[in-house]
Parts: C-alpha cells; structure tokens; sequence
C-alpha cells in the first residue's frame, strides 16, 4: 500500500470518527448507523459492553452538547491491514477524560467502525 493510500485510509477513518463524536450526526440513528459496521462493539470507558442497538438508545438520547463539544486532542491513525485502520486519541468531555481507541474497516458502503474501546484517564 503506497504512503498517499495509507493516509486516504486515515483520514477517511478520523474524518468518520469525527463525525460520530458530532451531536447533530449522534442525534441521528440513520446518520450513526451510516458509521457503525453491523458487527459493531464497543467495551466502554464505563466497562459496560455496548453493540449496536444499545449504542442508538444512548446516542439519540443526547449526551454530547453542542454548546459543550468533546475536545479531541492527540490523535493518530495507523493501518494496521489492507482495509483496517487503528485510531487511538484523547477526549475531553465536559472534563470526563478519556483514551479512546477504535478500529475503522473498509466496507462496500464506505469505513465503518467496527470496534471501540475508551479507557477513564487518571
């Protein structure tokens, strides 16, 4: 894989990790599930297991203001596959910080996220 496509691949997966972290796309099950691959996981920073249905309860409830947004710093992509990207960064929200990994998969229909993990940070 030439350097100019691995860094298509990470783009595209922070450009999509970015927009899940957006209350108006969060708001949206249509828009979330646009980003999330069916087989989606999620062990979270509270250690609860999440899948797809039990993320959309949380993510069309709210939980990211749009007057408050999560502060993304240190983020980094690599490729770890042909079609699999690994992000890991740290977000701050409302002071909630937390390490976050994810792993971004090429699909027919675009970079889905396929896992997730935040881990509380301090």
């Amino acid at each position: 894989m030439a350097d100019d496509e691995r860094e298509q691949a990470v783009q595209a997966a922070i450009d999509g990790e970015m927009r899940l972290l957006d209350p108006e796309v969060r708001a949206s099950p249509d828009r979330v599930l646009e980003l999330l691959d069916p087989e989606w996981t999620e062990i979270g920073a509270s250690g609860r297991w999440w899948d797809v249905k039990s993320i959309l309860t949380v993510t069309s409830g709210g939980g990211i203001s749009p007057e408050s947004p999560v502060k993304v710093s240190d983020m980094s992509g690599a490729v770890v596959a042909p079609g699999i990207v690994h992000l890991t960064y740290f977000a701050d929200n409302q002071g909630r910080q937390v390490w976050r990994s994810s792993l971004w998969r090429l699909t027919e229909t675009g970079w889905r996220m396929y896992f997730h993990q935040g881990t509380l940070a301090g």
